[in-house]
């Protein structure tokens, strides 16, 4: 099967050779070609340059994109989508001021939502969870992280875990999965939370890895939660099972969470609210990428990413959704990179970038998606006639996307 997109209006994110990210100044260049073709061929690209250059292919569809941009679909490296019911009552509670702490304290917040799983048979769970998908790839998300942490039991992650695999074996898109057991410690631990990490390493872990249903092992390092000595022991379990570190960190306090990932070579940190200059410093010169999550700063009304801080340092940067239902329900990547400019002050060309190519790699999917590159795959967002690509993020209450291709098939 081959396609032919011509008359693009602008290609976007022409890597003629695969990198795996772009860091500080390098974030600031986007390159594109006007006026362009590309050729789709079994759901790869396989060419692609001016439209002045196209050879005179033979192919099953001809798509003409005339005032249209094209380029790679969104790569989502941190979401939650599985998860049972929602959590708008807090959403009350928090306009009222209470604080994402407090309603946590009060019972809501992450423990709210586990109970709601537990009591969820995983049926049910899968046919919630695959709305959701559906919903952000409509969007123009192509690839996706989605990690446990709802269940803190260990049925109740086992749970989810398979229905993250139910979504990868049954949806076209790369689908990546992180074990989030230490999301938080469950009220029959309260005051046991070794207990709780003993039920982690133990009971849980071995199962994740023994049915293969994790790539990823990610622990909430955070004051209140996991300590930066629970993070280290949890992740040690963890890569004795081959599970490479993603981890939540610095989203209300910086403790060292940012140096215990950098010295277990974790693949990316998110949340980062909380930067100090040591913190910042520490990931200079490393392979882990940052990740901002924008719209959980938006929702809680707290401090957003020192993105351009970072960058200007010299940095790489991801921006993800962090689709969940406490602190981020929504999964709509456009907003975060509108999000990521008006708010972060990064320019559309870094926040373009944070979203495709170096998100492709907080997820280690930087040989597959991400870029405009021959031999990846034509996961890919054809535009609404727009005057740039700039005007993405600047009408950021419009759907700009015309058609969301997964493997070149339309969706």
């Amino acid at each position: 099967m081959r396609t032919l997109f011509k008359n693009i209006k602008e290609l976007l994110q022409v890597r003629d050779q695969s990198i795996a990210f772009v860091s500080g100044e390098a974030m600031g260049k986007l390159p594109t070609i006007i006026d362009a073709y590309l050729l789709v061929e079994n759901g790869l690209i396989s060419g692609f340059g001016t439209m002045d250059a196209c050879p005179n292919f033979e192919v099953d569809t001809i798509i003409d994109a005339t005032g249209k941009m094209l380029l790679p679909t969104w790569c989502d490296s941190h979401t939650h989508i599985v998860f049972a019911g929602n959590r708008e009552s807090e959403f009350v509670d928090k306009i009222k001021g209470l604080s994402y702490q407090e309603i946590a304290n009060k019972g809501g917040g992450i423990l709210n939502s586990a109970k709601k799983l537990q009591e969820t048979s995983e049926d049910d769970l899968y046919e919630q969870s695959k709305k959701r998908l559906e919903e952000v790839m409509a969007l123009g998300t192509g690839a996706i992280e989605i990690k446990s942490g709802y269940g803190l039991t260990l049925e109740s992650e086992l749970k989810m875990l398979r229905v993250i695999k139910r979504l990868k074996e049954n949806y076209p898109l790369p689908i990546k999965a992180t074990f989030l057991g230490a999301h938080a410690v469950p009220s029959e631990f309260k005051n046991n939370k070794e207990g709780y990490i003993k039920l982690l390493i133990e009971d849980i872990l071995p199962q994740v890895a023994q049915a293969q249903l994790a790539t990823y092992i990610d622990v909430f390092c955070e004051t209140g939660y996991f300590s930066v000595e629970d993070t280290e022991r949890i992740l040690n379990a963890g890569k004795q099972y081959g599970l490479q570190p993603k981890i939540h960190v610095n989203q209300f306090t910086s403790i060292g969470g940012v140096q215990v990932g950098v010295r277990h070579n974790a693949l990316s940190l998110d949340h980062l609210e909380e930067m100090r200059t040591e913190d910042i410093e520490a990931l200079k010169n490393t392979k882990t990428m940052p990740v901002a999550l924008p719209g959980c700063s938006f929702f809680l009304g707290i401090p957003y990413t020192p993105a351009r801080n970072m960058i200007d340092d010299g940095l790489p940067l991801a921006l993800a959704t962090d689709y969940n239902p406490g602190s981020s329900p929504s999964g709509n990547m456009n907003f975060v990179l509108a999000t990521a400019c008006i708010k972060m002050k990064l320019t559309p060309e870094e926040a373009i970038n944070a979203a495709t190519i170096n998100a492709a790699y907080a997820m280690g999917l930087e040989n597959e998606v991400g870029s405009i590159t021959v031999g990846k795959k034509a996961n890919i967002i054809l535009t609404k006639p727009i005057n740039s690509y700039g005007f993405i993020p600047y009408a950021f209450g419009t759907n700009h996307i015309e058609t969301v291709f997964i493997d070149g098939v339309a969706l």
